[in-house]
C-alpha cells in the first residue's frame, strides 16, 4: 500500500492498535474483577467463561450478533460494492447477510430446544453421526473462523497501513493481541444530499458503471450488484450457519428469548453496512476528482478498492485527518468485537470438541477453563499468522470474502438439519459436507477458466467464477444431503442430544468461585429436568 494516502502519523497507527486494545483489556480486568467479586457469575468457572451462564437476556445477545456480524467486511466491503456498483452494492450487501440471521433464529430455538445443554454445536454433531462426522464438522468450523479472522485482520490492517503509513504486519499481529487478553479476562459476557446526487451524477457519465442503467451509480437495476447479492447470501449462509459464535450467542442466551433475540439483531444490523457503505462508499465516487482526495489526481488502483479502502478514502476526503481518524477508530472497534467472538469461538470448539473429547475426557473444570485460555492466545497466533500469508501472496480483504462461501457453502444445510430435522443420516451430513465442498471448488475453477482463459488471483477473484463457486457449494450440499438421508431416513430420537452434559446430582463448590461446578465428567450446569422440553417463544 502507498505511503502516499496516509494522512496520520505512524504514532497514530501504533496508538489506537495498542493503546485502544489494551485500554479496553484493561477494563475488562476491571468489570471481571467486579463480576467475581460482587455477582454470583464467576469468569473462573468453564460455564460462565464459554456460555455466559446461559443467562443473557435478548437485548445483550441481539448486541452481541450486531457486533459479531460488524466484521471489518461489514464496513469496508460493503464500501467497495458501493463504489463499485453504485447504491445497490450496500444494500444487497445488508439485504444478502441479514436474512440469515432471521434463518438461524430458527436454529437458535432448536438448538435451546433439542441440545440446552451443549456448548458447541458439534457436540450434537458427535452425539448424532459419531467420531468420523465429528471430525469433518469440525474441518469446517474451523475453516470458517480462520476464514473469517483472515478477513478481519487484512481489513484492519490494510486500513491502518494505508492512513498512517504503519507497517501491514506490525498491525497483523498486533491487533489480535490486546484482543486476546480482553477475551481471556471476559470470556464470551465480553464479547450532504443535492451536491452529491450532482457529484455522482457527473461521476456516471465520466465513469459509467458497467451493468447499470446509463451506467449511473443511482440504480438499483445493476447486474453485477445482483450476481453479488447471491454470492453474499451463499457466502453469509456460511459464516453463519457454521460460525460457533453465532450458535454460542444461542446456547448463552435464555431459552424463551432466542428467537427474538436474532429478529432483534438482524433488524439492528440492516443498517450499518447500508447506511455506512451508501455515506462513504458513494463519497469515495463522488469525490474522485476533489484535490481533497488521497489518491488524487489519479483514481483508486484496483488493488486498493479489492483491500477495501473506499471508504477510509472517503471519510478522508469528506472531514480531512479528522475523517480519517474517526474511520480508523471505527474499523479498529469493529474488528475487535468481531475478534473476540472469533476467539471465544474457536477456544470452545478446540476445548470442547478436541480437547474434552479426544485427549482428556476426564477433564475436570480447572483444566477446561486453562485450556479454554490458552486456545484464545493459540488462536490469535494462528489468524496472524494466516493474514500475514494471505498479504505475503497476494490475496485481499476482496478476495478472501467472495470465495469464503464456496469452501464451507457444503456444510450449510447438514449443520441446519443435524438440530431441526431428524431424518437426516450420518451418510447424507457426511455426503452433503463433502460433495458440496468438491462442486464449489470444481465450479469456481471451471467457470474461471472458460471465462477467462487463465487461472490467476484477479480471474478466480471474479464476479461470475466465485458466483458459480458458492451456488455450487451450497446447493450441492443441500441437495445430496436431502436425498442420501431420505433414501433411508433416521428416526433420531433427540433425547439423546438432550441428554449431553446433563450435570450430576451432586457439585463441587469452591471458596473462590460464586457459581458451582459439576464433577470432571459432566461439567455444564442443567437447565431443564430430563423430562421437560423447551420452548421457544418469539
Amino acid at each position: 500500500m502507498s505511503s502516499s494516502t496516509a494522512l496520520l502519523p505512524q504514532g497514530a497507527g501504533y496508538g489506537v492498535v495498542v493503546g485502544i486494545g489494551f485500554f479496553f483489556a484493561l477494563l475488562m480486568a476491571g468489570i471481571s474483577y467486579l463480576q467475581n467479586r460482587y455477582t454470583k457469575f464467576s469468569t473462573k468457572t468453564s460455564e460462565e467463561f464459554n456460555t455466559a451462564s446461559r443467562s443473557i437476556k435478548p437485548g445483550l445477545i441481539a448486541s452481541g450478533i450486531v457486533s459479531a456480524w460488524t466484521w471489518a467486511a461489514t464496513l469496508l466491503q460493503a464500501s467497495t460494492v458501493a463504489y463499485e456498483y453504485g447504491i445497490s452494492g450496500p444494500f444487497w450487501y445488508a439485504a444478502g447477510a441479514t436474512v440469515q440471521i432471521f434463518m438461524f433464529s430458527v436454529l437458535a430455538c432448536k438448538v435451546k430446544q433439542n441440545a440446552p445443554s451443549c456448548h458447541t454445536f458439534l457436540e450434537i454433531v458427535y452425539a448424532r453421526y459419531g467420531k468420523t462426522t465429528h471430525i469433518i464438522f469440525i474441518c469446517f468450523a474451523l475453516a470458517t473462523n480462520i476464514l473469517v479472522a483472515s478477513q478481519l485482520l487484512l481489513g484492519g490492517s490494510a486500513v491502518v497501513t494505508a492512513l498512517t503509513g504503519m507497517n501491514v504486519y506490525a498491525a497483523v499481529w498486533l491487533i489480535p493481541l490486546g484482543v486476546a487478553v480482553y477475551v481471556v479476562l471476559g470470556g464470551l459476557r465480553a464479547t450532504f444530499l443535492c451536491a452529491m446526487y450532482d457529484l455522482l451524477q457527473h461521476a456516471g457519465s465520466v465513469r459509467p458503471v458497467a451493468g447499470n442503467v446509463d451506467g449511473s451509480y443511482l440504480t438499483m437495476k445493476s447486474n453485477y450488484g445482483l450476481v453479488f447479492g447471491v454470492i453474499q447470501l451463499c457466502s453469509g449462509m456460511g459464516t453463519v450457519f457454521l460460525d460457533q459464535g453465532y450458535w454460542q450467542r444461542a446456547i448463552a442466551s435464555r431459552p424463551t428469548t432466542a428467537v427474538r433475540a436474532y429478529i432483534l439483531g438482524g433488524f439492528a444490523w440492516f443498517a450499518i453496512p447500508f447506511g455506512f457503505a451508501t455515506t462513504l462508499g458513494l463519497a469515495a465516487v463522488a469525490l474522485t476528482d476533489n484535490p481533497a482526495f488521497p489518491t488524487y489526481p489519479n483514481g483508486m488502483t484496483s488493488a486498493q478498492v479489492s483491500a477495501g479502502l473506499a471508504a477510509p478514502f472517503g471519510a478522508a476526503a469528506l472531514m480531512g485527518k479528522q475523517g480519517a481518524i474517526a474511520l480508523l477508530i471505527t474499523l479498529f472497534m469493529a474488528v475487535t468485537s468481531s475478534s473476540s467472538s472469533e476467539l471465544i469461538a474457536v477456544s470452545s470448539i478446540l476445548t470442547f470438541d478436541i480437547y474434552k473429547v479426544y485427549v482428556k475426557p476426564t477433564a475436570t473444570p480447572d483444566q477446561l477453563i486453562f485450556v479454554s485460555h490458552a486456545m484464545i492466545c493459540v488462536f490469535a497466533v494462528v489468524m496472524a499468522l494466516f493474514a500475514t500469508i494471505w498479504n505475503l501472496v497476494g490475496i485481499s480483504l476482496g478476495w478472501l470474502f467472495l470465495v469464503m462461501g464456496l469452501i464451507i457453502g457444503g456444510a450449510v444445510f447438514p449443520a441446519a438439519y443435524t438440530v431441526c430435522w431428524r431424518g437426516q443420516t450420518k451418510a447424507g451430513a457426511i455426503a452433503g459436507c463433502l460433495c458440496g465442498l468438491a462442486a464449489g471448488l470444481i465450479a469456481w475453477l471451471v467457470e474461471a477458466k472458460v471465462y477467462y482463459g487463465e487461472l490467476t488471483v484477479a480471474t478466480t477473484g471474479a464476479n461470475y467464477p466465485t458466483l458459480a463457486g458458492n451456488m455450487a457449494g451450497v446447493l450441492t450440499g443441500w441437495i445430496v444431503s436431502t436425498v442420501v438421508s431420505l433414501i433411508k431416513p433416521d428416526k433420531f430420537d433427540w433425547e439423546i442430544t438432550r441428554s449431553i452434559n446433563k450435570r450430576a446430582d451432586s457439585y463441587v463448590v469452591t471458596t473462590e468461585d460464586k457459581t458451582p461446578e459439576p464433577h470432571a465428567q459432566q461439567h455444564v450446569p442443567q437447565l431443564q429436568q430430563p423430562e421437560r422440553k423447551t420452548r421457544c417463544v418469539a
